[in-house]
């Protein structure tokens, strides 16, 4: 009789010894000793319970174009299969005597003429192959679900790190990316500023050379997707569950939660001739109807917002960009502060750091024990599952709960340290900032002058030729302060109030003063003087 040998194996199963050579071998000499003609031998890698089996089934179409019975000599059942999904069809071709199959280790030979304790061991067999891979599965479950507890990433690093082998214990690990990772950064950084579209983004991010593994450009749909990973601030997002992951972060929360509110923001605004650098393009709504109002150049010449008429809502009212302009540079010249009540305000700021101190001791001591009762919490909800008071699913539930608290603790105490008594500091290169707003925004460019719109303004609404506006945090506080001269009386009061210190210091890492900082010197007068 003609045989073919079959031989199988997984990269697991050739480190445990079972290699194709050794299998071809044992083979070859059951087949000299059983009279066997081997006319082909199939040497197949693939997984036995997934996929098509593109390799068992052309070995299969070999056996049936034959004009006789073929021998399918094999080492073991679950060399051939780990499942009942090609019992059926194997049965039906040894009922048609296309086939008849051979165990070496079982020491079976499955034909036409098998008997029903054979029949009956080979499901058997079948049984026990499937039941090991089943183990196997959970095996491999059990062992994502422990790396994940732990911290540990189960796929290929994200851009911005990379995997390494690491030479003390020869596991894999994920580290910082030094060609890729600053970029990434500033990546998160500008999209957060709110001034640039994600198209406007992908075309940045190509001209860094921040680019995919393969040296190809980002998609605009990939970007999104690297914007919305929280791995980049330090959690892992698998399968609707997020855990915090082991790996220095690359961006702090607050610039990714600030990224969201961009992206859900700009995904609602109808962009017009998005290609055209329109000074207030995205940045005005209409007062009427609350949409985007949209910009558009007549006669070659002329650029308009097109809003709609507050005294008939179904018209539409046309007014000059540089109408509208004005009264935006009229706000920025409302911060002036002069040079001797600003030399002032900075030495009143440099003397004032006690208050400072004991307010950052206060609030270290607040999120320090709010901390040690969230990890006894979790320490006790350890135990409960345990002694099995607590099932799995609550347990993960409340699991998750915990370590989110947890995790906006830390963040906050991050935040603390990081701002320390430096904060007086941070306040006065913003007052510097803004005393010269109007100067800096008549000297920028139209790209440079949205994201200052932007950094300033929470809201601006177009009501007829009226610019309705609110501003953001700190600089609604600065712009009365400015108004009023009563430096004295109000600067205290606002440097303790609840929301300064968060938004002082997400100014100081917007992308905008960043770059007026170091580039064109906007704080050369501050506390540092």
């Amino acid at each position: 009789m003609k045989a073919v040998i079959l031989v199988r194996v997984s990269t697991k199963e050739q480190e445990e010894g079972h290699s194709l050579n050794a299998q071809h071998q044992r083979l070859k000499e059951y087949c000299a000793r059983r009279g066997l003609d081997v006319i082909r031998t199939f040497e197949i890698i693939e997984s036995s319970t997934t996929g098509t089996r593109r390799q068992f089934n052309a070995m299969l179409d070999f056996a049936n174009k034959q004009r006789e019975t073929i021998a399918i000599v094999a080492d073991a059942v679950d060399r051939v299969q780990r499942s009942f999904k090609e019992s059926v069809q194997l049965d039906e071709m040894i009922r048609k005597e296309s086939i008849e199959l051979h165990f070496y280790r079982e020491g079976m030979v499955i034909g036409k003429g098998a008997s029903a304790t054979d029949i009956m061991r080979w499901d058997f067999s079948v049984m026990g192959a499937k039941s090991y891979v089943l183990q196997l599965t959970e095996n491999v479950k059990r062992s994502i679900e422990w790396k994940l507890r732990n911290g540990e990433w189960i796929s290929v690093a994200p851009i911005g790190y990379r995997n390494i082998r690491d030479p003390r214990t020869s596991k894999s690990a994920i580290v910082i990316d030094d060609t890729t990772a600053h970029l990434v950064q500033r990546l998160f950084k500008e999209y957060a500023s709110g001034s640039f579209t994600i198209g406007e983004m992908r075309a940045r991010a190509k001209s860094w050379g921040l680019v995919s593994r393969s040296g190809t450009p980002f998609s605009k749909s990939r970007l999104h997707l690297m914007l919305q990973s929280p791995f980049y601030y330090g959690e892992m997002l698998v399968n609707g569950k997020i855990y915090p992951h082991n790996y220095p972060p690359l961006v702090s929360r607050e610039i990714w939660e600030d990224c969201q509110a961009v992206r859900l923001g700009w995904s609602k605004k109808p962009f017009r001739y998005s290609e055209k650098d329109f000074l207030f393009r995205g940045l005005i709504t209409c007062g009427v109807t609350g949409r985007m109002v949209w910009s558009d150049t007549k006669k070659g010449t002329y650029t308009y917002l097109i809003a709609a008429d507050p005294e008939n809502p179904g018209k539409r009212v046309f007014v000059r960009e540089e109408e509208v302009e004005k009264q935006v540079a009229e706000i920025f010249r409302g911060f002036y502060v002069p040079p001797e009540t600003l030399n002032d305000v900075l030495y009143h700021l440099k003397g004032s750091n006690e208050a400072e101190k004991e307010f950052h001791r206060a609030e270290m001591g607040r999120l320090q024990g709010e901390l040690t009762r969230a990890t006894d919490r979790y320490e006790r909800l350890t135990e409960l599952l345990l002694d099995r008071v607590l099932s799995a699913e609550d347990y993960e539930t409340q699991r998750q709960k915990i370590a989110a608290k947890r995790n906006e603790l830390l963040e906050g105490m991050k935040k603390y340290q990081q701002v320390d008594d430096t904060f007086s500091m941070m306040l006065g290169n913003v007052i510097t900032m803004c005393s010269r707003a109007y100067e800096i925004y008549q000297i920028s460019s139209n790209a440079e002058k949205r994201e200052l719109i932007n950094l300033l303004f929470s809201n601006l609404k177009l009501n007829g030729k009226t610019l309705d506006y609110s501003l953001r945090s700190p600089f609604n506080h600065l712009f009365v302060l400015t108004k009023s001269g009563e430096w004295w009386a109000r600067l205290d009061a606002i440097r303790t109030m609840p929301d300064m210190r968060d938004s002082v210091l997400k100014i100081t890492r917007s992308n905008f003063f960043i770059n007026f900082s170091n580039v064109r010197g906007v704080c050369g007068q501050s506390l540092h003087g």
